[in-house]
């Protein structure tokens, strides 16, 4: 009877509020993978060419790189950042960590060495403002899909720091300088661990890159970071 029920509320629900693209505004099918993009749009948006992945291992001093998407400013991908950030559509981030998840068990053959999985903060005015760290929820879908530890808390934001969007690469490196630590729980934790940093996206690296100090200057071991777009 239960079920019975929520599956009436699902469907008048479906009937009065039908589950409509975020990209194009159109409706989507009930065969669709998810609620917020249909499969065609997903299937549509430029992926990252090699040229792009040798770019950003400049840009980020990580011991590895992994990405899905490339995108502009005012493209396709835009719109779906937009609403992961701004639109409270925090479980689109776990759908979309469930994506990259099965893309780096796909592409990435080292992927079972790595022991923790930990998403770039926000500060705790930002999470206010917004209820959610997005990055956290990619976290939560890429754990439904690689099993690998997810600690929300390892590294903190020490600072509050003005939007990226409109800076230039050496106003983002002032802008990031000394803005995240280690939580000092953690401090034994992560020695010689491989560690997953996971973001939405890179422009210029200098958010990653500051992550990155912090845990080579606590021993960790290597570092992916992975993020769901690069911007060209």
């Amino acid at each position: 009877m239960r079920v019975m029920m929520v599956n009436l509320l699902n469907a008048f629900a479906d009937f009065v509020f039908p589950r409509t693209s975020i990209i194009s505004g159109e409706n989507i099918d009930d065969a669709n993978s998810n609620q917020y993009i249909s499969d065609d749009e997903i299937n549509s948006i430029p992926r990252v060419t090699p040229e792009d992945l040798d770019e950003l291992k400049i840009k980020v001093l990580s011991d590895h790189c992994f990405s899905v998407f490339a995108f502009r400013d005012g493209d396709d991908f835009s719109k779906i950042i937009y609403q992961l950030k701004y639109g409270g559509m925090k479980r689109l981030g776990t759908f979309l960590g469930r994506l990259i998840g099965n893309e780096l068990r796909n592409n990435f053959e080292p992927i079972p060495e790595f022991k923790l999985l930990i998403p770039v903060p926000l500060f705790k005015t930002k999470v206010r403002e917004r209820g959610y760290n997005q990055s956290d929820h990619i976290c939560k879908g890429m754990n439904e899909i690689l099993n690998i530890e997810f600690k929300s808390d390892l590294i903190l934001r020490t600072r509050h720091t003005i939007t990226q969007t409109k800076l230039t690469r050496e106003e983002r490196l002032l802008n990031m300088k000394n803005a995240f630590e280690l939580n000092e729980k953690f401090r034994d934790k992560i020695e010689g661990k491989k560690i997953i940093i996971v973001d939405d996206v890179v422009t210029t690296g200098a958010t990653l890159n500051e992550m990155i100090n912090v845990l080579k200057e606590n021993n960790c071991g290597e570092i992916l970071a992975c993020t769901l777009a690069m911007a060209r």
